[in-house]
């Protein structure tokens, strides 16, 4: 299978007030082949966001890539020059944001802003990139489209806005898409319809996706891997399914338990239960030392948690890796 995004040891670090460099991401590694999805999955903070910066490098002032490679299609792009980078973006590689209100430009109609991509990429006359961008957003199932790409942004629901930023992003039908959180403050009806749809695209178009969300449930719908983030530090990946299944690291089992399941069918229990929860906050920034990042959130913790590093990823079943020190005692 061809391997279309390679990440390698990527380490971010921001620059504090004394110039000191912080840690932001360390030596994360990943890859993803063509067709298929990996999630990138954590709570706000643990550095989804901004991996998908850096693979895009758009990272925002004070932040620096202090190591490793991206390679798109065995080219890395950090070390690609600006002029290579404008040519890249939008066309190999593309990028969803979180909020389409505040990555759509207000003062352009949503058809000129698909059009504008096709004009710079691909050459088309104005009449032409016009008429693709009806076409795109008719792809992307927005109704009376001729009529829509005439419509400013502020004119459309969060859906549709959506809707159009992913027609935008695959208009140059790039090899890579990364999808930062696309259903973020869209209701549950809206966010599987924005999920079927990535997933039916994908399958037109062989394009690779990076998911980043919060969801795990999402997750086992959309994705073929995992990647599970905390405090810029990647502690379990592995196929989509199996992580979902049987998580060997606790804070991935403390994800899934926050997630909420209709039962339909099933007799009331004698007992409610509650929804579970992690204790206490992700690390912040320069707050995050040699050892476990998670430790003073985890109940299984132990003395050999408290006396050691960190351990490395290690495997713990085919294609499936983990970092922790009781992970063989956790799936027992």
């Amino acid at each position: 299978m061809t391997t279309i995004l390679r990440v390698e040891d990527l380490s971010v670090c921001m620059t504090s007030r004394t110039g000191e460099l912080v840690p932001v991401l360390e030596n994360l590694s990943f890859t993803v082949d063509k067709g298929r999805t990996m999630a990138l999955v954590g709570e706000s903070g643990c550095g989804k966001s901004m991996t998908a910066l850096a693979i895009m490098r758009l990272l925002p002032e004070g932040f620096v890539i202090t190591g490793g490679r991206v390679l798109l299609d065995d080219e890395d792009v950090l070390t690609a020059r600006p002029r290579r980078l404008r040519a890249l973006r939008g066309n190999a590689m593309s990028m969803v944001f979180q909020e389409p209100m505040t990555a759509l430009n207000p003062l352009y109609t949503v058809g000129d802003q698909i059009a504008e991509v096709l004009r710079y990429h691909r050459r088309l006359s104005r009449s032409d990139a016009a008429e693709q961008a009806v076409g795109f957003l008719k792809a992307v199932q927005i109704p009376a489209a001729e009529e829509r790409a005439r419509a400013y942004p502020h004119q459309l629901s969060g859906g549709m806005r959506q809707r159009v930023m992913i027609a935008m992003a695959l208009a140059c039908k790039p090899k890579l898409l990364i999808a930062d959180e696309p259903t973020t403050a869209l209701d549950v009806t809206v966010q599987a319809q924005i999920f079927d749809l990535l997933a039916q695209l994908q399958d037109e178009t062989e394009t690779a996706i990076v998911l980043i969300t919060h969801d795990l449930g999402a997750v086992a719908e959309i994705a073929d891997e995992v990647s599970v983030l905390y405090a810029g530090r990647c502690i379990e990946t592995g196929p989509a399914q199996q992580i979902v299944d049987r998580p060997r690291h606790p804070y991935t089992s403390g994800l899934l338990a926050c997630v909420p399941h209709l039962s339909v069918g099933k007799a009331r229990p004698a007992q409610w239960s509650d929804l579970g929860e992690i204790p206490g906050m992700v690390p912040s920034l320069g707050a995050r030392g040699p050892d476990c990042a998670f430790l003073p959130r985890c109940a299984n913790a132990t003395e050999i948690c408290r006396s050691r590093p960190q351990p490395p990823l290690e495997g713990v079943a085919a294609d499936h890796a983990v970092s922790c020190w009781r992970a063989a005692e956790i799936a027992a």
